[in-house]
């Protein structure tokens, strides 16, 4: 298939490895310029054809979630732990092959949750969680948790902006939009394409 800008790959269709657990069916990457996800975003994840292979387990290895309805703009990289071998706090920070399982500190698993967006070129940092709805500018580097419904820039990203107000922002998570079925979504997207929190509310409740 010819790449172009208007097409995107959707996860739940190309994602072989296991510890890649995406939900739903609608979260995709924009892969019109570069490999496909898992050659391109995901780094350092075991679980890989070629790992399976090749290494023998260690350690539990990470896990990347990924919410449904999720965007991932082009050249994102999501760094995961496989390379969580270089120990800051010792003299060395080269990984030794002879003390390779006391250098590996987890940093956890990486959760994207439902509803993000992650602009173009956002660097993930490992055992991060994006909160539901959170937006990720191009070129951000996410080093830490970002509150749901939340707009974060730069290098350290940080929070630029929340979309809505707190209480705005608590409803929609108590509402738990996206537990709801792709069909019960559909529904609802003259509401969800909006900001009348008052009529999704009244849509919800028929």
């Amino acid at each position: 298939m010819v790449k172009h800008w208007s097409k995107v790959e959707y996860l739940h269709q190309t994602v072989k490895n296991p510890n890649i657990i995406v939900k739903g069916t609608k979260s995709y990457y924009s892969n019109a310029y570069t490999p496909d996800f898992e050659d391109y975003v995901v780094r350092y994840l075991y679980g890989d054809e070629y790992s399976l292979k090749t290494f023998k387990p260690l350690w539990e290895y990470d896990k990347l979630y990924i919410g449904n309805y999720v965007c991932i703009g082009a050249e994102t990289v999501i760094l995961m732990g496989g390379n969580n071998t270089h120990r800051a706090d010792w003299f060395s920070s080269y990984p030794f092959m002879e003390k390779i399982v006391e250098s590996y500190v987890s940093k956890g698993d990486t959760v994207i949750e439902d509803g993000v967006w992650i602009g173009m070129r956002a660097f993930i940092m490992p055992g991060v969680r994006i909160g539901e709805g959170a937006l990720i500018a191009a070129n951000a580097v996410v080093t830490k948790d970002v509150a749901p419904y939340t707009v974060v820039a730069g290098n350290p990203a940080s929070p630029v902006k929340k979309r809505f107000d707190d209480d705005t922002i608590r409803e929609l998570l108590e509402m738990r939009l996206y537990d709801k079925s792709e069909e019960e979504i559909d529904a609802l997207i003259p509401y969800l394409c909006a900001n009348d929190l008052n009529a999704l509310k009244k849509a919800i409740g028929k």
